[in-house]
């Protein structure tokens, strides 16, 4: 096996998952106050080059702006409602920074994964990115943190910056390719869809020497079978339904 692996069982989906505006710092502080001990979020561009949080390419879904995030400034970027879309009683919550996302984590307590989101065309320089982010500003991070994407270019473009993180290979189901393709980018894991994922499949991964985190898996009891089979994280909408053992 590829090291020890150091996510916690369940990780809060897209920051809070459905307790909060994903990707957002109050979703953090949903995770955290749920009692759960690690996060995913997604990583994006804006046309500065500054990685900030946000799943979509475009604006118009999870905030008040409109266009593309790889094309609007940062300036315009950080004044935008990113919270009134989700309920009024978030209203002014805004696009945080990797930074203020990691700050806030480091304080919190709470593992990463981080995903590198790129928009289309900028895979190469959204890993690059994120990467000397990492090295310049994140090696003391206190907190675990894993860097996944479905790119396998943006993968081989932040371990060229930063080698030191473990890297997961982001796919939908499990394709017949992935261990190759997760040796070529060097993944200590393969993240796969929760769907229709069996215990033989588990047990592939598990035994070519990967581990393995699921997504996004919000029944408890499917949760338990997969941990049980192997799996080593379950990413969840609803954090606050994980709170006894083999959860905690």
């Amino acid at each position: 096996m590829n090291g020890v692996w150091p996510l916690p069982p369940v990780l809060a989906h897209r920051c809070g998952g459905a307790l909060a505006p994903e990707n957002t710092l109050a979703g953090l502080d949903a995770a955290a106050a749920s009692g759960c001990r690690g996060v995913e979020f997604d990583v994006m561009l804006s046309a500065d080059g500054t990685p900030l949080l946000i799943h979509d390419e475009t604006l118009q879904r999870t905030t008040d702006g409109h266009g593309r995030i790889a094309d609007t400034p940062d300036e315009v970027l950080f004044g935008l409602d990113a919270g009134s879309w989700f309920d009024p009683r978030f209203a002014g919550e805004r696009l945080p920074t990797l930074d203020q996302a990691l700050t806030r984590c480091a304080g919190l307590g709470l593992a990463v994964n981080l995903e590198i989101k790129p928009a289309a065309g900028y895979e190469a320089t959204t890993g690059a990115e994120v990467g000397r982010s990492l090295r310049e500003r994140w090696m003391g991070f206190p907190c675990a943190l894993v860097l996944s994407s479905f790119s396998d270019v943006a993968l081989r473009a932040v371990a060229a910056e930063c080698p030191a993180w473990p890297r997961g290979l982001l796919v939908g189901r499990i394709p017949p390719d992935w261990h190759s393709r997760c040796a070529d980018v060097g993944a200590i894991a393969l993240h796969a869809s929760s769907r229709g994922l069996g215990a033989t499949a588990v047990q592939a991964v598990r035994s070519a020497g990967l581990h393995l985190a699921v997504y996004t898996e919000n029944n408890v009891r499917r949760a338990a079978d997969l941990l049980a089979w192997g799996v080593d994280t379950v990413i969840t909408d609803h954090p606050e339904r994980f709170r006894e053992p083999p959860f905690r």
